[in-house]
Protein backbone atom coordinates (compact mmCIF):
# COMPACT_ATOMS: atom_id res chain seq x y z
CA UNK A 1 0.00 0.00 0.00
CA UNK A 2 1.26 3.47 -0.90
CA UNK A 3 2.32 5.77 1.93
CA UNK A 4 -0.67 8.12 2.32
CA UNK A 5 1.51 11.05 3.43
CA UNK A 6 3.85 10.99 0.44
CA UNK A 7 1.41 12.13 -2.24
CA UNK A 8 1.03 15.79 -1.21
CA UNK A 9 0.15 18.55 -0.82
CA UNK A 10 2.27 20.07 -3.58
CA UNK A 11 1.19 23.70 -3.19
CA UNK A 12 -0.74 25.79 -0.67
CA UNK A 13 -1.67 29.31 -1.80
CA UNK A 14 -3.32 32.01 0.29
CA UNK A 15 -4.45 35.03 -1.70
CA UNK A 16 -5.82 38.40 -0.67
CA UNK A 17 -7.23 41.56 -2.25
CA UNK A 18 -7.50 44.58 0.02
CA UNK A 19 -9.92 46.57 -2.15
CA UNK A 20 -12.60 43.88 -2.42
CA UNK A 21 -11.84 42.14 0.86
CA UNK A 22 -11.27 38.85 -0.94
CA UNK A 23 -9.48 36.22 1.12
CA UNK A 24 -8.90 32.86 -0.52
CA UNK A 25 -7.16 29.53 -0.17
CA UNK A 26 -6.03 26.99 -2.76
CA UNK A 27 -4.47 23.62 -1.99
CA UNK A 28 -3.10 21.60 -4.92
CA UNK A 29 -2.64 18.18 -3.39
CA UNK A 30 -1.29 16.09 -6.26
CA UNK A 31 -0.85 16.48 -10.03
CA UNK A 32 0.75 13.15 -11.02
CA UNK A 33 -2.34 12.14 -13.00
CA UNK A 34 -3.14 15.61 -14.37
CA UNK A 35 -4.11 19.13 -13.24
CA UNK A 36 -5.60 19.33 -9.76
CA UNK A 37 -9.39 19.22 -9.90
CA UNK A 38 -11.64 20.52 -7.16
CA UNK A 39 -14.41 22.93 -6.34
CA UNK A 40 -14.46 26.34 -4.71
CA UNK A 41 -16.46 26.64 -1.51
CA UNK A 42 -17.47 29.98 -0.04
CA UNK A 43 -18.05 29.88 3.73
CA UNK A 44 -17.02 32.23 6.54
CA UNK A 45 -15.15 29.49 8.39
CA UNK A 46 -13.30 27.72 5.59
CA UNK A 47 -9.68 27.09 6.62
CA UNK A 48 -6.40 25.82 5.19
CA UNK A 49 -6.85 22.55 7.10
CA UNK A 50 -10.36 22.00 5.73
CA UNK A 51 -9.30 22.81 2.17
CA UNK A 52 -6.26 20.52 2.47
CA UNK A 53 -8.43 17.62 3.63
CA UNK A 54 -10.86 18.22 0.79
CA UNK A 55 -8.00 18.42 -1.73
CA UNK A 56 -6.71 15.04 -0.56
CA UNK A 57 -10.20 13.61 -0.99
CA UNK A 58 -10.17 14.94 -4.56
CA UNK A 59 -6.84 13.24 -5.30
CA UNK A 60 -8.35 9.94 -4.20
CA UNK A 61 -11.69 10.60 -5.89
CA UNK A 62 -10.18 11.40 -9.30
CA UNK A 63 -7.81 8.43 -9.12
CA UNK A 64 -10.54 6.00 -8.09
CA UNK A 65 -12.78 7.33 -10.88
CA UNK A 66 -9.80 6.76 -13.20
CA UNK A 67 -9.85 10.32 -14.54
CA UNK A 68 -6.83 12.23 -15.90
CA UNK A 69 -7.00 14.71 -13.03
CA UNK A 70 -5.08 15.22 -9.83
CA UNK A 71 -6.62 16.58 -6.65
CA UNK A 72 -7.09 20.14 -5.44
CA UNK A 73 -9.63 22.32 -3.64
CA UNK A 74 -10.12 25.99 -2.90
CA UNK A 75 -12.06 28.21 -0.56
CA UNK A 76 -13.16 31.82 -0.33
CA UNK A 77 -13.56 33.10 3.22
CA UNK A 78 -16.89 34.94 3.09
CA UNK A 79 -20.49 34.65 4.25
CA UNK A 80 -22.43 34.31 1.02
CA UNK A 81 -25.74 35.04 2.76
CA UNK A 82 -24.50 38.54 3.63
CA UNK A 83 -23.25 39.43 0.16
CA UNK A 84 -25.33 41.00 -2.59
CA UNK A 85 -24.79 39.75 -6.12
CA UNK A 86 -22.51 42.63 -7.09
CA UNK A 87 -20.19 42.14 -4.11
CA UNK A 88 -20.08 38.37 -4.48
CA UNK A 89 -19.21 38.73 -8.17
CA UNK A 90 -16.39 41.15 -7.31
CA UNK A 91 -14.90 38.73 -4.77
CA UNK A 92 -15.16 35.71 -7.08
CA UNK A 93 -13.56 37.65 -9.93
CA UNK A 94 -10.64 38.78 -7.77
CA UNK A 95 -10.12 35.21 -6.64
CA UNK A 96 -10.10 34.04 -10.27
CA UNK A 97 -7.52 36.68 -11.21
CA UNK A 98 -5.33 35.74 -8.27
CA UNK A 99 -5.27 32.11 -9.44
CA UNK A 100 -4.16 32.87 -13.00
CA UNK A 101 -0.66 31.79 -11.98
CA UNK A 102 -1.88 28.19 -11.63
CA UNK A 103 -5.24 27.92 -13.42
CA UNK A 104 -5.95 26.16 -15.69
CA UNK A 105 -2.50 24.56 -16.09
CA UNK A 106 -2.30 23.17 -12.53
CA UNK A 107 -5.79 23.78 -11.15
CA UNK A 108 -9.28 23.45 -12.65
CA UNK A 109 -12.06 24.82 -10.45
CA UNK A 110 -15.72 23.78 -10.07
CA UNK A 111 -18.78 24.65 -7.96
CA UNK A 112 -19.00 23.73 -4.29
CA UNK A 113 -20.81 25.17 -1.27
CA UNK A 114 -22.48 28.51 -2.15
CA UNK A 115 -20.92 28.46 -5.63
CA UNK A 116 -22.93 27.46 -8.70
CA UNK A 117 -22.96 27.89 -12.48
CA UNK A 118 -23.24 31.70 -12.46
CA UNK A 119 -20.18 31.95 -10.19
CA UNK A 120 -18.30 29.64 -12.56
CA UNK A 121 -19.14 31.98 -15.42
CA UNK A 122 -17.70 34.91 -13.45
CA UNK A 123 -14.63 32.84 -12.57
CA UNK A 124 -13.95 31.73 -16.16
CA UNK A 125 -14.24 35.23 -17.62
CA UNK A 126 -12.09 36.84 -14.91
CA UNK A 127 -9.47 34.11 -15.16
CA UNK A 128 -9.36 34.51 -18.92
CA UNK A 129 -9.87 30.83 -19.79
CA UNK A 130 -13.01 28.75 -20.17
CA UNK A 131 -10.81 25.75 -19.31
CA UNK A 132 -10.13 27.19 -15.83
CA UNK A 133 -13.33 25.70 -14.41
CA UNK A 134 -16.19 23.30 -15.05
CA UNK A 135 -19.82 23.46 -13.94
CA UNK A 136 -20.31 26.48 -16.20
CA UNK A 137 -23.68 27.43 -17.74
CA UNK A 138 -24.74 25.49 -20.82
CA UNK A 139 -24.30 28.61 -22.99
CA UNK A 140 -20.55 28.36 -22.26
CA UNK A 141 -20.43 24.66 -23.08
CA UNK A 142 -20.90 23.66 -19.45
CA UNK A 143 -22.63 20.80 -17.69
CA UNK A 144 -23.98 22.55 -14.58
CA UNK A 145 -23.84 20.53 -11.37
CA UNK A 146 -27.48 21.55 -10.94
CA UNK A 147 -28.25 18.70 -13.36
CA UNK A 148 -27.77 16.43 -10.35
CA UNK A 149 -24.68 14.44 -11.34
CA UNK A 150 -23.40 14.06 -7.77
CA UNK A 151 -26.77 13.06 -6.32
CA UNK A 152 -27.24 10.60 -9.18
CA UNK A 153 -23.91 8.96 -8.35
CA UNK A 154 -24.73 8.87 -4.62
CA UNK A 155 -28.02 7.13 -5.48
CA UNK A 156 -26.17 4.37 -7.35
CA UNK A 157 -23.72 3.95 -4.46
CA UNK A 158 -26.74 3.56 -2.15
CA UNK A 159 -28.23 0.86 -4.38
CA UNK A 160 -25.01 -1.16 -4.28
CA UNK A 161 -24.69 -0.76 -0.50
CA UNK A 162 -28.26 -1.99 -0.02
CA UNK A 163 -27.64 -4.93 -2.35
CA UNK A 164 -24.47 -5.78 -0.40
CA UNK A 165 -26.50 -5.80 2.83
CA UNK A 166 -29.24 -7.83 1.11
CA UNK A 167 -31.82 -5.15 1.89
CA UNK A 168 -34.90 -4.52 -0.28
CA UNK A 169 -35.12 -0.80 -1.07
CA UNK A 170 -38.91 -0.90 -0.73
CA UNK A 171 -38.47 -1.79 2.96
CA UNK A 172 -35.75 0.77 3.64
CA UNK A 173 -36.09 3.92 5.75
CA UNK A 174 -33.85 6.76 4.54
CA UNK A 175 -32.61 9.92 6.26
CA UNK A 176 -30.87 12.61 4.22
CA UNK A 177 -28.72 15.35 5.75
CA UNK A 178 -28.91 18.35 3.47
CA UNK A 179 -31.51 19.10 0.81
CA UNK A 180 -29.34 21.00 -1.63
CA UNK A 181 -27.89 20.02 -4.97
CA UNK A 182 -26.72 16.59 -3.75
CA UNK A 183 -29.30 15.66 -1.14
CA UNK A 184 -32.38 16.67 -3.11
CA UNK A 185 -31.41 14.58 -6.14
CA UNK A 186 -30.43 11.58 -3.98
CA UNK A 187 -33.78 11.86 -2.18
CA UNK A 188 -35.63 12.05 -5.48
CA UNK A 189 -34.00 9.00 -7.05
CA UNK A 190 -34.28 6.89 -3.89
CA UNK A 191 -37.95 7.84 -3.40
CA UNK A 192 -38.77 7.02 -7.01
CA UNK A 193 -37.14 3.61 -6.51
CA UNK A 194 -39.45 2.89 -3.55
CA UNK A 195 -37.44 3.87 -0.46
CA UNK A 196 -39.30 5.49 2.43
CA UNK A 197 -37.90 8.96 3.10
CA UNK A 198 -38.37 9.49 6.86
CA UNK A 199 -36.13 12.49 7.62
CA UNK A 200 -34.58 15.38 5.71
CA UNK A 201 -32.66 18.38 6.99
CA UNK A 202 -31.28 21.67 5.77
CA UNK A 203 -29.91 24.69 7.62
CA UNK A 204 -33.44 25.60 8.80
CA UNK A 205 -33.90 22.34 10.69
CA UNK A 206 -35.22 18.81 10.15
CA UNK A 207 -38.58 17.33 9.31
CA UNK A 208 -39.29 13.76 10.41
CA UNK A 209 -42.13 11.36 9.81
CA UNK A 210 -41.60 7.65 10.35
CA UNK A 211 -44.47 6.92 7.95
CA UNK A 212 -42.67 8.79 5.20
CA UNK A 213 -42.27 12.25 3.70
CA UNK A 214 -43.64 13.26 0.30
CA UNK A 215 -40.60 14.09 -1.82
CA UNK A 216 -42.52 16.15 -4.40
CA UNK A 217 -44.11 18.25 -1.68
CA UNK A 218 -40.73 18.71 0.05
CA UNK A 219 -39.14 19.87 -3.21
CA UNK A 220 -42.01 22.28 -3.84
CA UNK A 221 -41.74 23.75 -0.32
CA UNK A 222 -37.97 24.16 -0.76
CA UNK A 223 -38.44 25.89 -4.11
CA UNK A 224 -41.24 28.22 -3.01
CA UNK A 225 -40.23 29.00 0.57
CA UNK A 226 -36.51 28.30 0.59
CA UNK A 227 -36.50 26.10 3.72
CA UNK A 228 -37.85 22.60 4.29
CA UNK A 229 -38.89 23.48 7.83
CA UNK A 230 -42.05 24.92 6.22
CA UNK A 231 -43.12 21.40 5.15
CA UNK A 232 -46.36 20.52 6.93
CA UNK A 233 -46.26 16.74 6.90
CA UNK A 234 -43.67 16.00 9.55
CA UNK A 235 -42.34 16.74 13.02
CA UNK A 236 -39.94 19.69 13.18
CA UNK A 237 -36.65 18.95 14.94
CA UNK A 238 -33.11 20.41 15.16
CA UNK A 239 -31.09 19.52 12.06
CA UNK A 240 -28.31 17.90 14.11
CA UNK A 241 -30.77 15.27 15.34
CA UNK A 242 -31.10 13.83 11.84
CA UNK A 243 -28.12 11.51 12.31
CA UNK A 244 -29.82 9.93 15.34
CA UNK A 245 -33.17 9.02 13.74
CA UNK A 246 -34.29 5.41 13.37
CA UNK A 247 -33.35 4.64 9.75
CA UNK A 248 -31.65 1.97 7.67
CA UNK A 249 -29.76 4.29 5.33
CA UNK A 250 -28.24 7.65 6.25
CA UNK A 251 -27.03 9.88 3.42
CA UNK A 252 -24.83 12.82 4.36
CA UNK A 253 -25.05 15.62 1.81
CA UNK A 254 -24.04 18.91 3.38
CA UNK A 255 -21.55 19.98 6.04
CA UNK A 256 -18.07 18.64 6.87
CA UNK A 257 -17.35 17.02 10.24
CA UNK A 258 -21.03 16.30 10.83
CA UNK A 259 -20.47 13.17 12.94
CA UNK A 260 -18.43 13.50 16.14
CA UNK A 261 -17.07 10.79 18.44
CA UNK A 262 -19.87 11.35 20.92
CA UNK A 263 -22.45 10.66 18.20
CA UNK A 264 -21.27 7.13 17.38
CA UNK A 265 -23.28 5.37 20.09
CA UNK A 266 -26.50 7.13 19.08
CA UNK A 267 -26.44 6.36 15.36
CA UNK A 268 -28.98 3.69 14.36
CA UNK A 269 -28.35 3.57 10.60
CA UNK A 270 -27.07 0.28 9.19
CA UNK A 271 -25.58 2.01 6.13
CA UNK A 272 -24.03 5.46 5.76
CA UNK A 273 -23.36 6.80 2.27
CA UNK A 274 -21.23 9.94 2.28
CA UNK A 275 -22.67 12.28 -0.33
CA UNK A 276 -20.88 15.18 1.36
CA UNK A 277 -17.13 15.61 1.62
CA UNK A 278 -15.37 14.72 4.90
CA UNK A 279 -18.56 14.28 7.00
CA UNK A 280 -16.44 12.54 9.64
CA UNK A 281 -12.85 11.57 10.30
CA UNK A 282 -11.40 8.19 9.37
CA UNK A 283 -11.14 7.40 13.10
CA UNK A 284 -14.89 7.90 13.57
CA UNK A 285 -15.62 5.82 10.48
CA UNK A 286 -13.60 2.97 11.99
CA UNK A 287 -15.61 3.20 15.22
CA UNK A 288 -18.84 2.88 13.24
CA UNK A 289 -17.48 0.01 11.14
CA UNK A 290 -16.74 -1.87 14.38
CA UNK A 291 -20.42 -1.40 15.26
CA UNK A 292 -21.33 -3.15 12.01
CA UNK A 293 -22.21 -0.03 10.00
CA UNK A 294 -21.41 -0.23 6.29
CA UNK A 295 -19.91 3.09 5.15
CA UNK A 296 -19.44 4.11 1.52
CA UNK A 297 -16.90 6.94 1.80
CA UNK A 298 -17.12 10.34 0.18
CA UNK A 299 -14.53 9.93 -2.55
CA UNK A 300 -16.29 6.75 -3.72
CA UNK A 301 -19.94 7.81 -3.42
CA UNK A 302 -19.90 11.45 -4.48
CA UNK A 303 -17.58 11.29 -7.49
CA UNK A 304 -20.47 12.04 -9.86
CA UNK A 305 -19.64 15.74 -9.83
CA UNK A 306 -16.03 15.32 -10.88
CA UNK A 307 -16.99 12.72 -13.49
CA UNK A 308 -19.44 15.27 -14.89
CA UNK A 309 -16.61 17.83 -14.83
CA UNK A 310 -14.46 15.51 -16.91
CA UNK A 311 -17.22 15.00 -19.48
CA UNK A 312 -17.61 18.78 -19.72
CA UNK A 313 -13.83 19.18 -20.01
CA UNK A 314 -13.74 16.89 -23.06
CA UNK A 315 -16.83 18.46 -24.65
CA UNK A 316 -19.34 15.70 -23.87
CA UNK A 317 -23.09 16.19 -23.45
CA UNK A 318 -25.61 15.51 -20.67
CA UNK A 319 -26.45 12.02 -21.94
CA UNK A 320 -22.80 10.98 -21.99
CA UNK A 321 -22.35 12.46 -18.51
CA UNK A 322 -25.14 10.46 -16.84
CA UNK A 323 -24.01 7.27 -18.58
CA UNK A 324 -20.40 7.71 -17.42
CA UNK A 325 -21.43 8.65 -13.87
CA UNK A 326 -23.48 5.48 -13.49
CA UNK A 327 -20.82 3.23 -15.03
CA UNK A 328 -17.92 4.58 -12.98
CA UNK A 329 -19.75 4.86 -9.64
CA UNK A 330 -21.13 1.31 -9.97
CA UNK A 331 -17.77 -0.15 -11.02
CA UNK A 332 -15.70 1.57 -8.33
CA UNK A 333 -18.17 1.11 -5.48
CA UNK A 334 -18.44 -2.59 -6.27
CA UNK A 335 -14.65 -2.91 -6.49
CA UNK A 336 -14.24 -1.29 -3.07
CA UNK A 337 -16.97 -3.48 -1.54
CA UNK A 338 -15.47 -6.65 -3.02
CA UNK A 339 -12.13 -5.98 -1.34
CA UNK A 340 -13.28 -4.57 2.01
CA UNK A 341 -12.85 -7.84 3.92
CA UNK A 342 -9.10 -7.59 3.31
CA UNK A 343 -9.28 -4.38 5.38
CA UNK A 344 -11.50 -5.54 8.27
CA UNK A 345 -14.68 -4.31 6.59
CA UNK A 346 -13.34 -0.81 5.89
CA UNK A 347 -14.58 0.27 2.46
CA UNK A 348 -12.51 3.46 2.69
CA UNK A 349 -9.33 1.45 3.23
CA UNK A 350 -10.17 -0.80 0.29
CA UNK A 351 -10.90 2.11 -2.04
CA UNK A 352 -7.93 4.13 -0.80
CA UNK A 353 -5.59 1.27 -1.60
CA UNK A 354 -6.85 1.19 -5.19
CA UNK A 355 -6.69 4.98 -5.58
CA UNK A 356 -3.24 5.40 -4.06
CA UNK A 357 -1.78 2.72 -6.28
CA UNK A 358 -3.10 4.63 -9.27
CA UNK A 359 -1.64 7.89 -7.97
CA UNK A 360 1.73 6.26 -7.46
CA UNK A 361 1.77 5.00 -11.05
CA UNK A 362 0.68 8.39 -12.38
CA UNK A 363 -1.07 9.03 -15.68
CA UNK A 364 -4.51 7.76 -16.58
CA UNK A 365 -4.36 4.01 -15.96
Amino acid sequence: MVNYDEIGPEKILQVYDVRSGMKGILVIDNTKRGPGKGGIRMTPGVSVDEVARLARAMTLKCALADLPFGGAKSGIIADSSKLDKKKKKEIVEEFARALRIVAPEMYIAAPDMNMAESEMEWFAHANGSLKSCTGKPAKLGGLPHELGSTGFGVYHACLLALKHKKMDIKNVKVAIEGFGNVGEFAARFLSEKGARLVAVSDRSGMVYNEKGLDFKELALVKKEKGEIINYKGGKKMPNKDLIYVDCDLLVTAAIPDLVKKEDVGRIKAKIIVEGSNIPMTHEIEEMLVKKGVLIIPDFVANAGGVISSYVEHIGGDEKKMFKMVEEKIVKNTQMALDNKDKFKGCVRCSAMNIALERVRKGGNN
